[in-house]
């Protein structure tokens, strides 16, 4: 079992692409794994024949460094490895338990992995051995469920379509490649109209349906829970004119020729860089390293885009911001967002990150709302949408209006490493930015 994060321990394995007997090159995807974060493609860096699985689909909880698959040279008798099992192949661990406080030591940023952003990490106690059985999910019950039971091989735009119109996507057959979900599968589906079996009398049919909560959404609660408990949150709101900001956005998309298209969101991202760049404290996080408590302040403002995904929330990240034109964090943004919602992303492209900007302006209903910090981080810009304000003329004759482009920000900041005022100060210049949006060209 590979370590596809810096975090993980243990994973599920997801559907084996490869059966025994195949031929493996560097770069095939042999099995599909599901980590504490995504469930990803591991794809195999040899030449080789896979001769044995050893971990079938639907296996949860297999430690990492666990045999999973038997792997030889080409021209092995692959039939001599039938009846290799577990323990010929030196067993299996179980995966170390997590302890109460370890979950406030993960991060969105990798462990210790040399970079400025980067974490120090507690040293973990080694798993101890336990006996080759197969071990059960303590939160399951019963038998495994196979990846394909739990969440059916789909594409992100039947996923997204299976959302929007409320489509039961585990009840529908594939037509694609090995019965995988196509966007015409989920238009084509019809409710099953079959009666009911009829409830024992004096009892009433349920009115619910537990759905199991996949690793992601552990995940993500685990973290939202930790950031709402262990920091500090307070919020500083601003209404912002963005119609300089429209007519140029308008101005250089015009005269792009078709090269790049920016949006509202690509001079926000930058715009909040240039604000943590004059107001450093909020491009900083809470550290605790070697038992000394530090506040790590950030050279560089890599922001964490909130991207929401088929299977939850991901802020992958747009590095150096603050040295980027708006054309280049426009390409990075479309082709991060892309990779996301198609659950490609790797561990370094949303792990870290020093601010975060939620942009829910695309959604008409959502004037405002605050957002929950990603820690380390210390502060997180919650964008709501663009209304039309009738504001006070400054032309000379009458006492006219005129209309307005607005829309409300928020900001949530960690009160351990923000203090309040310097938060409000963060906010007016990032209302000054906006407002003057040239600043950015400069």
């Amino acid at each position: 079992m590979p370590a596809l994060s810096p975090t993980m321990t243990s994973g599920n394995i997801g559907t084996w692409q490869k059966a025994a007997g195949d031929v493996i090159a560097p770069g095939d995807v042999l099995v599909e794994i599901e980590t504490d974060k995504a469930q990803m493609d591991f794809e195999f860096q040899e030449d080789g024949v896979l001769a044995k699985v050893l971990k079938d689909s639907g296996e949860k909880d297999v430690a990492v460094g666990n045999p999973i698959a038997v792997m030889v040279e080409e021209g092995t008798d692959v039939a001599a490895f039938e009846s290799f099992t577990l323990d010929d192949a030196g067993g299996e661990k179980a995966p170390p338990a997590k302890e109460s406080g370890e979950e406030a030591a993960e991060s969105s940023e990798p462990a210790d992995s040399g970079s400025q952003t980067s974490p120090s990490t507690l040293p973990k106690s080694e798993p101890k051995e336990s006996a080759p059985e197969s071990q059960g999910s303590e939160s399951s019950g019963g038998r495994l469920q196979t990846s394909l039971e739990r969440e059916p091989s789909a594409s992100p735009l039947a996923k997204a379509l299976a959302l929007e119109r409320g489509v039961p996507i585990k009840k529908v057959k594939g037509s694609g490649p090995g019965g995988r979900i196509t966007k015409q599968d989920i238009e084509k589906y019809k409710p099953e109209t079959s009666a009911a079996p009829s409830a024992p009398a004096g009892s009433a049919a349920p009115t619910y349906e537990d759905i199991p909560a996949s690793s992601m959404r552990k995940t993500i609660a685990n973290r939202l829970q930790q950031s709402m408990n262990q920091n500090p949150h307070y919020f500083v709101a601003a209404t912002v004119s963005v119609t300089k900001l429209l007519k140029l956005r308008q101005a250089l998309n015009s005269s792009a020729d078709g090269k790049y298209k920016l949006s509202v969101n690509d001079f926000l991202i930058k715009a909040s860089a240039v604000a943590c760049k004059k107001v450093p404290a909020v491009n900083s996080s809470w550290r605790e390293i070697d038992g000394q408590v530090v506040i790590r302040q950030h050279n560089t403002v890599d922001v964490s885009v909130a991207v929401a995904t088929p299977i939850g929330l991901m802020t992958p990240i747009v590095k150096g911001v603050e040295s980027l034109g708006l054309s280049s964090i426009s390409a990075q943004i479309k082709d991060l967002g892309k990779r996301a919602r198609d659950g490609k992303l790797k561990p370094e492209e949303y792990q870290g990150g020093t601010f975060t900007v939620s942009n829910m302006g695309m959604n008409a209903a959502i004037d405002r709302f605050t957002a929950v910090i990603n820690p380390p981080q210390a502060g997180i810009l919650a964008v709501g949408t663009t209304k039309k304000v009738a504001i006070p003329s400054l032309a000379e004759e009458g006492n006219g209006v005129e209309w307005d482009d607005q829309v409300v920000v928020t900001g949530s900041f960690d009160h351990k490493v923000v203090d309040g005022a310097v938060g409000g100060e963060w906010i007016r210049e990032f209302k000054k930015v906006v407002e003057n949006p040239l600043e950015m060209l400069l």
